[in-house]
């Protein structure tokens, strides 16, 4: 509402934008009390409204004022432009009368300055005329008389003369005079190259020795073409008689004599020393004129011998021998005249790049005729390598009279890598281009051959006769552990040896990491065979287990005796195999190895013991923990006392063992009431699959007829919407089948396991039940040899499409697979060249990539530790 003095605050409704007079008033009015002050609040409003009115027509008028004003100020901008420009032109045109009148002023001066300019360039002209004419006189003078020095001088001063008259050319008696001094150079050109031949031709090179000297000049007066041509001229001279010896002489020719074309050589750069280099300027390098002369035909005549050599219809092949001979021989010489050549100051020519800038001159100047030629080489290399593979294969891996020890590698390793150090060595001399790729195939080829039929065949069976094949002994094992680390190793820098002497081109086409990873697929297998050997001690053990009376059992003890048992095997065994592993790296891979296999094997035995009652799976449980106890303190059996186990094993361990507790714990359960097992099992093995949840029932023994009503509850309780997330099947027991027990008079047939599963693969590997009661060696190497052939889950590698289990260290625990070749006939090795060898030799690499994944988690850099010195050089 407005005030008294009819102003309405800034809050007022009235100052709003949407107004609404009746709400206004209602709100006045709210009560009938309120009608008294109407007319009091009329006249406020009308108050209101009058100020309002005068407030407005108050902005009118001073609106319209201040209109008026601005028009005065522009019509008043208008006067004053209109006065400035009459002015402005004013200026400009008094500027230009005074530039005007200053330039009629300066004429005068400017026609003095250009005349003075014009007689200054005359006078020059006529006196530089005059001196060329002068010049040319003398110069014809001196040259009839051959006096080459003074020649020279005047020489260079008329050619210099003769670029100031090139724009007087239209000037007949400047044309005829240039036309004079043209033949006149002409002259001197053919009288000094006349005097060269000359003198060469009657061997007066000492008498007119200073005349040559002297006539020189006058070449580099004449320019670059006059001295090219008389370079030529020389070196052809020269090497003449060079060339009608060694050309025209098929016998001295030969590569045999190689040799006496550089002695030849050496004798005409003596000679050019004591008698000819005074001769010739020192900036004209003639002597290296020469060399690069000789080389470009003794590199044509190389190339033609060569190539004859190869085109032979005699059948013999180029002598390799010889060969390299004449290349290192020419290498020899090549390094001789960069030594002399390149080691001398060319500050004269090149003062811009220093001497460690300066590319090499006569680099494979001669030497390159050989390169095509080298893969004779190569190929002898080839031949001489598949020489020692049999060889090495023959060798036993430890020499007779050296002691074991767990850092030493199989010598021949040593041997091969010794060998390949000097070849490339010797290749990198020859050539670092296209043949360097090819030795790097070799060297690839040998490689695998030596893995295949070199390494494995120490750690497979070896059948003489009727008798049965032999076991590899431990020492050989580890031997062959050491030499397949040795070699990963050394294969990395073999492989950055070689990148780091070929050339940029080629270095893309240098790969041995397939090499390397085939030797870590043999290093897996041995870590494999070492895992192995504990296996067959505690076979009796698991046979213990077995015939356990699991339903039988009235309450739960102490450990079981078989568990004591096996823990004595287990770390007897195991303390020799880790005291022969230098490598902290296999020491880790054997452990977490043997404890997946006891795992997996614990597993596949419980579903050889049925029926379990609830008291034997807390007994089975109780074991278990037992045994993850024993486990933990495996890696450390022959470490100092109390030295604490590395944390991220004892999560492998947890990890390994815990597999069983999902299966036992549900075990437990009684049957009635029902829904506790059933939610149990939901629990524990948590998947939504009718034969896996039978496959407990059978566990536990219960009748076909008291199943049924499990299932029903089972199916019930499965589609609730708790239990429509869980997976459909179990990784842990789908490979899985249950067989009567050997206590339940089943004859201990052991489960059946699809091949290729999950992380069980290796459950028909390390079951008890597969294996026969006596060990057959007989089955070992064909089992490696067979597995790395067939797809090596079981040795490590993911080949069957299963996924590696992920430890909470980050270490990768390689899959194993289903012994399926415990039963084969014993396994030789492929031939070299078929197509076993070539997939033997994919499966090893892929078993070595997934081993070096797999240890590389345990702390380190992978490959390092102690081993014996770098072999490649």
């Amino acid at each position: 509402m407005p005030h008294l003095n009819g102003t309405a605050p800034p809050s007022s409704p009235l100052n709003s934008a949407d107004y609404n007079p009746v709400d206004h008033l209602n709100a006045i009015f709210s009560h009938p009390s309120s009608l008294s002050s109407i007319a009091k609040t009329s006249d406020a409003l009308n108050t209101y409204q009058d100020e309002l009115d005068e407030e407005i027509a108050a902005l009118v008028r001073h609106q319209s004022l201040s209109d008026v004003e601005s028009v005065k100020r522009i019509r008043a901008a208008k006067d004053d432009l209109a006065e400035l420009f009459p002015k402005v032109e004013d200026v400009r045109a008094r500027a230009m009368q005074t530039e005007e009148g200053i330039t009629e002023m300066t004429a005068d001066i400017k026609r003095l300055d250009n005349t003075k300019k014009n007689l200054t360039l005359s006078m020059t002209a006529l006196k530089r005329l005059q001196m060329l004419t002068t010049a040319y006189e003398q110069l014809r003078g001196l040259s009839s008389s051959r006096q080459y020095k003074e020649c020279a001088q005047l020489l260079q001063a008329v050619i210099q003369l003769m670029t100031h008259f090139k724009s007087y050319r239209s000037i007949d008696q400047i044309a005829s005079l240039g036309r004079n001094v043209s033949d006149l150079q002409r002259e001197l050109l053919e009288q000094v190259c006349e005097d060269f031949e000359v003198t060469f031709a009657k061997a007066e090179v000492a008498q007119r020795r200073g005349v040559l000297a002297e006539a020189c000049l006058v070449m580099d007066a004449l320019g670059d073409n006059a001295r090219s041509r008389l370079i030529t001229w020389y070196c052809n001279t020269q090497l003449r008689e060079y060339r009608q010896v060694f050309r025209g002489n098929e016998e001295a020719g030969s590569l045999d004599n190689i040799s006496r074309r550089y002695a030849w050589f050496r004798r005409m750069l003596k000679t050019y020393d004591d008698e000819h280099a005074v001769m010739f300027p020192a900036n004209w390098r003639m002597n290296e004129m020469l060399a690069n002369a000789f080389c470009e035909g003794t590199r044509d005549d190389f190339k033609s011998i060569l190539s004859r050599s190869i085109r032979r219809d005699d059948g013999l092949s180029l002598d390799v021998d010889l060969l390299l001979s004449c290349l290192q021989e020419t290498l020899d010489f090549e390094h001789s005249l960069e030594r002399r050549f390149n080691n001398a100051s060319r500050a004269s020519i090149d003062t811009l790049s220093s001497d460690s800038e300066k590319a090499p001159v006569f680099s494979q100047a001669i030497s390159e005729a050989f390169e095509p030629y080298l893969s004779v080489w190569v190929e002898a290399q080839d031949r001489k390598l598949s020489t020692m593979i049999p060889h090495y294969r023959q060798q036993p891996p430890k020499p007779p009279d050296e002691d074991f020890s767990p850092q030493m590698v199989i010598p021949s390793s040593i041997e091969l890598f010794n060998f390949y150090r000097l070849t490339l060595a010797q290749c990198a001399k020859l050539s670092t281009g296209a043949r360097l790729v090819e030795l790097c195939k070799v060297f690839a080829k040998y490689l695998d051959q030596y893995a295949q039929q070199v390494l494995l065949f120490y750690v497979s069976e070896r059948p003489s006769g009727q008798t049965p094949s032999r076991f590899p002994q431990l020492e050989d094992t580890i031997l062959v552990l050491n030499t397949a680390d040795y070699c990963f190793n050394t294969c990395t820098q073999l492989e950055e040896k070689i990148k780091g002497r070929i050339d940029e081109g080629y270095k893309e086409m240098v790969d041995l990491q397939s090499q390397a990873d085939a030797f870590m697929g043999i290093a897996s297998a041995t870590v494999r065979a070492l895992v192995r050997r504990v296996e067959m001690d505690i076979e009796r053990t698991w046979r213990e287990m077995r015939n356990t009376g699991w339903s039988k059992m009235e309450m739960v003890g102490d450990r079981s005796s078989w568990v004591a048992e096996m823990l004595q095997s287990i770390k007897q065994r195991g303390a020799e195999v880790l005291g022969m592993l230098h490598k902290q790296q296999y020491a880790r891979a054997f452990c977490d190895n043997l404890v997946d296999s006891i795992a997996n094997a614990f597993i596949v035995s419980i579903f050889q013991c049925k029926p379990i009652s609830e008291v034997g799976a807390e007994q089975m449980l109780l074991d278990s923990y037992a045994l993850k106890k024993g486990f933990e303190e495996l890696l450390t059996i022959n470490a100092q006392p109390n030295t604490p186990t590395p944390a991220g094993y004892i999560r492998r361990v947890n990890q390994s063992m815990s597999r069983l507790d999902p299966i036992l714990k549900t075990l437990q359960v009684r049957p009635s009431p029902p829904e506790a097992l059933v939610q149990a099992y939901l629990i524990h093995i948590a998947d939504r699959s009718d034969t896996n949840f039978r496959k407990i029932l059978d566990l536990k023994g219960l009748r076909k007829q008291d199943q049924s009503h499990l299932m029903e509850l089972f199916q019930a309780h499965r589609a609730s919407p708790r239990n429509e997330k869980l997976p459909q099947t179990s990784a842990l027991l789908a490979p899985l089948a249950v067989t009567g027990g050997i206590n339940a008079g089943g004859g201990g047939a052991g489960p059946t396991i699809a091949s290729g599963i999950g992380n069980l693969s290796s459950a028909a590997t390390l079951s008890t039940s597969n294996l026969p009661t006596r060990f057959d060696p007989s089955t070992f190497g064909s089992a490696i040899m067979n597995a790395a052939r067939d797809g090596v889950d079981r040795l490590g590698t993911p080949n069957l499409g299963t996924t590696p289990s992920q430890t909470p260290s980050g270490a990768m625990s390689p899959p194993t697979q289903q012994q399926s070749a415990a039963s084969r006939a014993s396994f030789e090795l492929p031939t070299p060249g078929t197509t076993g060898t070539t997939n033997l030799n994919e499966n090893l690499r892929n078993i070595g990539k997934f081993f070096k994944r797999d240890i590389g988690g345990f702390g380190g850099r992978f490959g390092s530790g102690s081993k014996p010195a770098d072999e490649t050089g």
